[in-house]
């Protein structure tokens, strides 16, 4: 499934082919071995409260969401080896390219919306 992420308090663009990662599989394996993630790509993990990047190749923002898209916590360009803390608030996390949340002025407190593209 592909996703339009949408930062609706900024009126940003964040993401034009996301991916959902709902399966026990896919939130594990997540962005592991890749080589780049492209602008207008991101993964979505669902449900998600704490990340890790071990085994990644490549740094990476990360938002953490909650039950309504909130962003309560974020990482810019959180690099590869690294382990978050765990967020009970959050709900799921979106991982996009490292420069992404910066580039659209993406803040804590900024509401996400995902729409699916056909």
């Amino acid at each position: 499934m592909r996703l339009k992420v949408n930062n609706v308090t900024r009126d940003r663009l964040l993401a034009d082919r996301a991916e959902r990662a709902t399966s026990f599989m896919d939130r594990f394996v997540g962005l592991m071995g890749r080589r780049s993630l492209a602008i207008g790509e991101g993964l979505h993990i669902v449900p998600c409260n704490s990340i890790h990047t071990f085994f990644m190749r490549i740094p990476i923002d990360v938002a953490f969401l909650d039950r309504d898209g909130v962003i309560v916590k974020q990482f810019p360009a959180l690099p590869p080896w690294r382990a978050t803390s765990v967020y009970f608030q959050a709900k799921s996390v979106l991982e996009l390219p490292a420069g992404a949340l910066r580039a659209s002025g993406t803040r804590e407190g900024d509401r996400l919306v995902f729409e699916q593209v056909t």
